[in-house]
């Protein structure tokens, strides 16, 4: 009987971790999804302070790209820091993107009308205080979800593909929904609240999965 037990424990623990293992490339597919409506709806809203040509563009874009580099480096601490609860951190990580992300569009009008007619170093400057943390948010989740995966699988190169193929793919598809579809349907709020709401999703979905996989005494 007790060997049963055991036996019955084990693949429990071998479901859960599992499970854990299925959902990770969907939720990292709809967070690049997400990610790339709101850079789309951002881009436009800050259009409104920077006027639409290239230096506009070259400044929303690497604004952008630092928040999300700079993200990654905090994902690395991250993954080491909280080595025993990473789904957990990503939830985290998502929920707080989706709560801003409710908010951004006034956010970001906000500091339009505040910096208004500024010099641009300062409109700058500016741009990245208001999407620092959103864009460190994003940029974090890559590797916290690498380090994990490749703790499951034991191959560092399969999870870094396998994750950063999905994300990418789920970034490319959402910003050909973002522009073909949701803002001629939405506009740029029902946009970002339907990132927004996607994020959540995410959080909640993985918040889920590792209960239950700590119910059943599997790991994150």
């Amino acid at each position: 009987m007790s060997s049963e037990k055991r036996s019955t424990a084990s693949d429990e623990v071998t479901s859960a971790a599992s499970l854990i293992e299925a959902v990770l490339p969907p939720l990292f597919f709809a967070s690049g999804f997400a990610a790339l409506c709101y850079q789309v709806a951002w881009q436009r809203a800050l259009f409104g302070w920077f006027g639409v040509d290239l230096d506009s563009v070259s400044v929303i874009v690497s604004v952008f790209m630092l928040g999300l580099g700079g993200g990654a480096l905090l994902g690395g601490w991250l993954a080491d820091r909280f080595a025993q609860h990473r789904i957990f951190v990503f939830s985290a990580v998502e929920l707080t993107i989706g709560l801003f992300g409710f908010v951004s569009l006034d956010v970001i009008d906000a500091s339009g009308l505040l910096f208004a007619n500024k010099p641009l170093p300062v409109m700058v400057g500016a741009t990245f205080l208001v999407l620092m943390a959103p864009t460190f948010a994003m940029g974090s989740t890559l590797p916290v979800l690498v380090t994990e995966l490749t703790m499951r699988i034991g191959n560092v190169g399969d999870s870094t593909g396998r994750l950063y193929y999905i994300n990418t793919l789920g970034a490319a598809v959402g910003a050909l929904t973002a522009v073909y579809a949701l803002i001629p349907l939405f506009g740029l709020d029902g946009l970002t609240y339907a990132a927004a709401a996607i994020n959540v999703t995410i959080a909640v979905t993985g918040i889920v999965c590792v209960r239950r996989g700590l119910a059943k005494g599997g790991v994150n």
